[in-house]
């Protein structure tokens, strides 16, 4: 296939398990950039957690592009023009907010520089500030102290209900909210309009590429629009089988250099 751009989600598909990309991994994705392919990371996290992979694969060099919130916030990581952003409402998210009090979920609010929580120390707080390398202020109540329009809402829950809070979470939501996995520990609350396959074809058109000629890697729920929406559409080996079920093609896993491996299949 004709390759133009290259979408990858990051952790459980970019890195490792180790949170590390590995030198196979970032040398084909930089051959890549030097023979003009786009390459786009496409995550769930703020824009401050994209900044050290965008740094290693060097996309500042090659006007790589950042997809941050699930494709609530897209910049061009050469000059940080901002191509598109999406908010919540303010009202509807502090109604959002009581409502979450009720359940066992740790809620992580962010304003793009900086995380919220009503505790520091709870469930992965600080595995997602250091995953993301942002500061974490705690907060007597997260609704009160409200003041700003949100791209998301982040929740932290035991994997072994997961599945349970995410279906009474969706119950609750109003029609222009939707509630996403990211992570066997992480929901996401964000605007129905927010998915990275829209995100993905939205870039497409400003940069004048044809779907067609894209390649999304992913592991995760969230990431199934983006691999329905590109021309071939990749699943890791350790992705979720829902994921697997949509995609053109399974790689190998994000600890086996699965996307190096099927890139280079792409081109043969």
């Amino acid at each position: 296939m004709t390759l133009k751009l290259i979408a990858l989600d990051i952790d459980g598909t970019l890195t490792n398990d180790e949170k590390k990309i590995t030198e196979d991994t970032r040398s084909t994705l930089l051959n890549f950039q030097k023979q003009g392919v786009r390459v786009m990371l496409a995550s769930a996290r703020p824009v401050p957690g994209l900044y050290s992979a965008a740094s290693e694969l060097r996309l500042c060099d090659h006007h790589g592009i950042l997809m941050a919130y699930n494709g609530g916030k897209v910049i061009d990581a050469t000059d940080g023009q901002l191509l598109s952003q999406t908010h919540m409402d303010l009202n509807k998210t502090r109604e959002l907010l009581h409502f979450l009090e009720a359940l066992p979920v740790t809620v992580i609010l962010d304003d793009g520089e900086r995380f919220y929580v009503e505790d520091a120390h709870g469930y992965k707080v600080e595995y997602e500030c250091w995953n993301n390398q942002m500061e974490c202020i705690e907060v007597d109540n997260l609704a009160d102290f409200l003041d700003f329009s949100p791209i998301k809402l982040l929740l932290s829950v035991d994997p072994t209900e997961i599945l349970n809070i995410q279906d009474m979470i969706r119950n609750h939501l109003p029609d222009d909210l939707c509630v996403v996995r990211t992570a066997p520990f992480y929901l996401e609350i964000i605007p129905v309009s927010i998915n990275k396959g829209k995100a993905l074809l939205d870039v497409c058109s400003r940069l004048c590429i044809d779907p067609a000629d894209t390649a999304t890697f992913g592991d995760s729920e969230n990431d199934i629009p983006m691999l329905q929406a590109a021309g071939c559409g990749v699943a890791m080996g350790n992705a979720e089988d829902a994921v697997k079920a949509v995609a053109d093609k399974v790689t190998l896993s994000n600890n086996s250099d699965g996307i190096a491996h099927a890139l280079r299949e792409l081109i043969m």
